[in-house]
This record gives C-alpha cells, structure tokens and sequence, in this order.
C-alpha cells in the first residue's frame, strides 16, 4: 500500500482546488482499499458541524448539504476522540445517527480516521462497506498514515481554493496561514517568491504580459533544443562505454523532450499568462501524475525521469539569461521554503520588510538576523502555497505567528493602526537612548547590541548601546565564497573595532556547523546541532582558527583603542577551553616575535551546552566573563530543534527548567567572581529580561530593535519586585504560568505595551 499512499498523496499536492482535492481523495482511497463508500467530512468551526465535502458512492447530492453536529454520529465520535473509528455493523451502533440524504441505509462496514493538523482536528476521512466487516489492522494503518500527510495538502488545497475566488471574484477575505514565531513586530508588503534553482516543485506563478508571451515561448523552446543536443551528443560520447540497454536513457529522455505532451503542454500555459518556468512546472506535475497512475512498476518509474528531465530544462531556462536580476518593490516581503542569509542580503535593506519561510523557526541564524535588522519574520508556515503567493500583498504578523494573505480594508486598517503604534512606540523610547540602565533603585545593568554586519555597528553605535556583546564573525565568511585571509579579517575587525572605540566589542570566533553550514565548506551530518559546529571545527582546523586569532589581535594592534573582548562558542569541556586558550597565545606570541605589540584581550567563554553549565565554576577560573548563549542553551536543556516547526511550541526560553538552570549559573559564577552576560532571545525579551535582572546579571545583548524596550523595563522595575517576581517564577510549572506572571509585573509598572501581543 506504500505506492498507493505515495500516488495519491503526490496526486492531491497538484491539485489545483480543494474540490478537486478531494474528489481525487475519495476516488483513490475507495480503488485502493476497495471500498463501496469514501467520503471526507472537514470542519465547519462557525456552526459546530462537519461537512459531507466530497464523496463516491453515497449520493452526489448530499454533497455540502449533509452536516453533523459535533459529537454526533460515527464521524462525530471519531473526530471528538481523535483517533480511528472501526465497526463492524454501524447501524447497531449507540452513535450511529441516520442521515436519509446520504441514501448510507446498506452499509454496515463503518471506518473513520481523524484528519487531525497540529492538535487540531479538521475532519474525518471515512470509508464504508455494505457487508459487514471490522476493517484489519493493516487497513486502518494505512488510512491513518494516508490522513496524517493529506492534513497538510488539504490546507494547501483550501488556500489555493481561496486565493482562486480572490482573483476571479475580487473578494477580499480573512485568509490565515499559521507558523511559528520568529521575529516580532508587523511587515506590509509585496510577496517576493524565491527559490533554488534545481527546484521545480518550488517555482512560483509569474505572469507575462501580453507583448512578451512569444519571447517567453522561444525561452522555452530554445531551453528544449539546447538541452536536446546536449543529451544527443552525451549519448553518442557515452555510446562507447555503455551497454545498448544503458544508453537506452538518453533515448528515453530525448523522446520525452520531443513530445507534444510536454512541448506543447508548456507552451500553451505561457500563452495563457504563465511564465516558463511556471508553465514548465505544471506541465511536468500533469505529465508526471499520468505515469504514477499506471499499474506497470516500469512505466510508474517513467515520472520519475520526467521530473528529473524537468529540473534540467529548469536549470536551462535560468542559465539562459532571461532571468533578469529581481526587481524588488519598494516594501517586499521575502518569501521562500527556506531562506538563507545570502537571500536575505540580497535585499536592500531599505525594501526588506518581512520573511516569511516554510522551513525554520524563531531560533535560526536567518531569524536572529531579521530580528538584528528589525525585520518581522513568520517561520514554518507549512501550508502556505508558496507558487500562488508571488506578487501578492502579504501582512507579515511577527507577533500572532501568522501570515496575512490580501487583507480585507478592514483587516489592513488594522494591521496598520498596530504598525503605526509600534513604530509610536519605539519612536517614544528614543528619548532614552543616552540614559543609563539603571533601576529606579539604582541597580545598573550593561545593555549592549548583537551585531554581524557593518550597518549593525553604525546602529548600535547610534542608538544607546554601551557596546556590542556579540559580534557574530562568521557573517563575514558567509559573505564570501572562500576563507578570509588574514589580512581580510584584520581590515574587517579593525573597522568593528574603530567604529565602536572606546566601547566594547566582544567577538565571537568563527561559529559554523549546527543550522550555519558554510556554503564553501559544507557539513553533512545526520544531526548537526549535536555533530561538528563551534569551537570544534575551530580547534580542528586550527590553520583557520589560528588565523583569525591573529586578524583579531592585529586588529587591535592596528586601532590602539583596546576595547575588544574574544568569545569561544560552544565549549563543552574544559579541554577545549584550554587548548583555545593556548592558541590565542601562541597567536599573541606569534605577533610579538613579528613586532606587533598588543596587550592580551579579556577572554570569555561561551555556555551554550548542559556540560558546561555544570563545570561553569572550573570555566570561570580560566576566563573574564562567562557569556550565556540562551538560544542553544534552551534548545539543548529542552531536546527541541529549534528549527523544527513540529515541535517549536516546546521552545521557551521561561521553561521553569530553563530559569532554574540559569539562576544555579549565574549564583556559581559570581562565586568565582566572574561577571555574566545573557545574549540571545531572552535577553531582548522584556519579560525574561525583568527575571535575569531579578537573578543579578551583569550585562545583556540583544537586538537593536529590543534594546530601549528592555532599557524602558529596566528603568521602570526597582531591582527589589524583579527579585519578587523571579521568586514567584521560579515556583511555577510551566512557562505560560510564568509568563503571565511577569506581564502581570510589567502591567503593574505602566509597561503594558511590552506585553506580548494577542492574536487579533
């Protein structure tokens, strides 16, 4: 049955509708498991009722007018209990419930699965016999796994549905998509779709206006023809090394590219106002499906060089040169499966006003990035169908976790009501960008910018920050297509340091690996957040480390202004500190036998992994400061990928576990003496900010865009009730008890528009 779930899956993906979803649904569902009755019921929340939506073999006319109350019937119990329902007899039964309109009366043989999507239940998938019959296990297996991954495409299938009445009726609705939360605040603009160039599934509608269709149809046929001659002659040079029966692929693939399916199929879409590869990858879908439905195992493997045969003529259409540069609008929302940092810094930065990602969560690289440049972001949207969102206005809500596809007039006075006090706000707080942190008490906290980028400096150095306690070095390597030689570093560290003097500026040694793969130095690894990432790859490549130790204390040499700081990622054992600490010196001596002169930096360790947090006394005694990385820290204490939208909702930094680790940290440190600093998501949070204030941190770094939120909070919170209020946390058992602890505190202080947003 692994084949039939595979078909029937890949089959709805392309559907163009739910309608049409569904009505693929039950045809191939009834074939398959050679039932009398399949139908689909979803969920109509506004009425409490389920839905007959679609069917094949009750009466067609039922269709949209059978509806179940909830809890009532068999699919009502099914869907109440969340889990398979499986009858031997139905009408004898307690829950059956009789509905004339269905003509169900002959069947007895009664099957429903939940069609459940993130907790949530959207239907019941149902299959019925006229015998009596108690499905078997294998049976119920599959139509179990078959509704778990038809969840995800009937969302897509409903969207698509939507978007389809937006443009043919005008109609401007509410229409949702969910994900996971990134980066705060709200982005109104024009989707920008961005995708990899091998990705054919992933290519977004374009459409081409009336003067340039026969431009685009010569693209393409010019893409078929040079692509054709290449398979040609690859099949004549291989003709000498391969059996008939081999090189039998090349023939296979140039018929493909001579037929009238896919040549003309193609062409046909661009005339009617698709771009190529648009065009090209709805032909390959319909092409493809027709060969995954044959019963021949031979045949059925044909679709998967169609597709392949697809991706290269993609690859062509690019490599032709009518890909022009993207022209960005001037408020563009990027939008893309999974967005990497090159994409995002192919933005102007001035246009960039929201991400969106179908893969990702709030604690990617990409995320901290869009929060450094203040840009709100919506991550794991799962459902979203990326081809049908390209030009369209899209509401980037960074604070519900949610996208807003064409808003209503209402709906979009709204978003910019909530837009405009948010820029109110933060507007309102510069008037304390020269005071200091300090409690009404008089406690004093550092507060101090993470930074990867040169406008990051300017920023930082404008806006109130007393330093930069994170500068991230491996943006510079990201934006490069090979290491950084030593002298590149230098320049690049010295400008850091010049543009920031006298205040500090910590900066973190080269950390990659993890969700941070160099493009030119690429990691494959089964799991890469517990595999070669951070100091390790450092301390192994120690040509690379070594090096830019070196530019680090170059740099220094070269401003004079003494204010940097050296972080080593990731340490987990004291080994590691120890040798890196034994590179930096050797590096230091290195540079004094050369005749540069320059004084040892303060050096801090970073604690990122459980390990180190239970050796921090043996840690501290070796360096400065200590330097907490609450982001990894959270992901490891907590077992969450923090990139993994499934199970992001189990990632909070106010995880009572969390905050008990983190205050044993802090009491073992200042036993040492050492001062700790929190960089990362808490930090630029207000309301887990107030807690690490009320544990006695020394200095927090966080995002320009938080930082005068957590000043206002600082100012505005005596140390004494931060105290009070981590007290009462830290006797709580779940971080939404805690949570709504501390937004009490800060409503009691006049900060109720620090208070996390609710949906609207």
């Amino acid at each position: 049955m692994l084949d039939s779930l595979q078909r029937i899956v890949q089959e709805v993906n392309t559907a163009h509708d739910l309608d049409e979803a569904l009505a693929l649904i039950v045809e191939r569902v009834k074939a398959t498991m050679a039932a009398d009755v399949c139908s689909v019921y979803l969920s109509d929340e506004s009425r409490a009722e389920y839905v007959l939506m679609a069917t094949d073999g009750l009466r067609p006319g039922a269709v949209g007018r059978v509806r179940i109350p909830f809890g009532k019937g068999l699919v009502g119990l099914c869907a109440s209990r969340a889990e398979p329902v499986n009858v031997e007899n139905a009408p004898d039964h307690p829950q059956f419930l009789f509905v004339a309109t269905t003509g169900e009366s002959p069947f007895h043989g009664f099957l429903g699965v939940p069609i459940v999507r993130r907790r949530k239940v959207m239907g019941v998938l149902v299959v019925q016999q006229r015998q009596q019959r108690r499905y078997v296990d294998d049976e119920v297996a599959f139509m179990v796994t078959l509704a778990a991954q038809l969840a995800g495409s009937i969302t897509q299938a409903e969207l698509r549905q939507a978007l389809d009445r937006m443009d043919v009726d005008d109609f401007a609705g509410t229409l949702f998509v969910e994900g996971v939360a990134s980066a705060r605040g709200l982005g109104i603009g024009q989707a920008v779709v961005i995708f990899t160039e091998s990705s054919l599934s992933s290519v977004p509608d374009r459409p081409v206006g009336p003067d340039d269709v026969e431009a685009e149809c010569e693209r393409f046929r010019a893409a078929v023809a040079t692509e054709l001659a290449e398979l040609r002659e690859l099949g004549t040079r291989m003709g000498r090394i391969l059996s008939p029966g081999d090189q039998a692929l090349f023939d296979a693939y140039a018929m493909l590219l001579g037929s009238d399916s896919l040549m003309n199929g193609t062409l046909a879409r661009v005339r009617a106002g698709n771009w190529a590869p648009g065009a090209l990858r709805d032909t390959v879908a319909e092409y493809a499906n027709v060969f995954e439905e044959m019963d021949d195992a031979y045949l059925r493997g044909r679709a998967a060089d169609i597709r392949d045969l697809g991706d290269r003529l993609l690859k062509r259409l690019r490599a032709g040169g009518a890909t022009a540069a993207t022209v960005y609008p001037e408020r563009c929302v990027l939008v893309g499966e999974e967005i990497n940092v090159s994409q995002l810094l192919d933005v102007p930065p001035e246009k960039l006003v929201g991400l969106v990602s179908v893969r990702g969560t709030g604690a990617s690289h990409v995320a901290l990035l869009a929060r450094g440049l203040g840009i709100p972001a919506v991550f794991g949207v799962s459902s979203a169908p990326l081809t049908r969102l390209n030009g369209r206005e899209v509401v980037v809500d960074g604070y519900s976790a949610r996208i807003c596809i064409q808003p209503g007039a209402a709906l979009r006075e709204e978003y910019l009501k909530l837009a405009r006090e948010e820029a109110d706000l933060s507007q309102g707080l510069q008037e304390l960008k020269d005071q200091p942190a300090m409690t009404p008490d008089g406690h004093r906290v550092s507060l101090l910018a993470n930074s990867g980028l040169f406008a990051d400096i300017n920023a930082a150095r404008d806006s109130g920050a007393e330093g930069v306690g994170l500068y991230r070095s491996e943006m510079h390597f990201f934006l490069r297509d090979r290491f950084p030689g030593e002298d590149e570093q230098t320049e690049t560290y010295a400008r850091v340091l010049a543009s920031m003097a006298p205040r500090p500026v910590t900066l973190r040694t080269l950390d990659v690996g993890g969700d941070k793969p160099l493009p030119y130095f690429p990691i494959e690894e089964q799991n890469p957040f517990l595999g070669w990432r951070g100091i390790r790859i450092s301390l192994d490549q120690p040509d690379i480390f070594k090096t830019q130790l070196r530019a680090i204390l170059r740099a220094a040499a070269q401003t004079g202004a003494e204010n940097v700081s050296v972080l080593f990622p990731m340490i987990t054992v004291v080994a590691e500190l120890d040798e890196a600490l034994e590179l930096l010196r050797r590096a230091h001596a290195e540079l004094a036998e050369d005749g540069v002169t320059v004084n040892m930096p303060r050096v801090g360790v970073m604690i990122e992994v459980p390990a180190a947090v239970c050796q921090i006394e043996l840690l501290a005694q070796r360096v400065d400061f200590v330097s907490v990385g609450s982001n990894d820290l959270t992901q490891y204490l907590l077992a969450v990928d923090r990139n993994n939208d499934r199970v992001a909702k189990l990632y909070d930094s106010l995880n009572p576990a969390v905050l008990g680790v983190m205050q044993w940290l802090v009491e073992r440190a200042r036993r040492v003496g050492v001062p700790v600093s929190v960089c990362g998501e808490m930090a630029g949070d207000p309301a887990a900010a107030l807690l690490l204030l009320g544990m006695g941190v020394d200095s927090l770094s966080m995002s320009l865009g938080n930082l005068m939120k957590v000043k206002w909070m600082i100012r505005s919170v005596p140390l004494s009730a931060a105290r009070d209020t981590l007290t009462e946390a830290l006797t709580l058992d779940c971080a939404q008890k805690i949570r709504a602890r501390v937004d009490e505190a800060l409503l009691a202080h006049g900060l109720g528009a620090l208070v996390r947003p609710g949906r609207k």
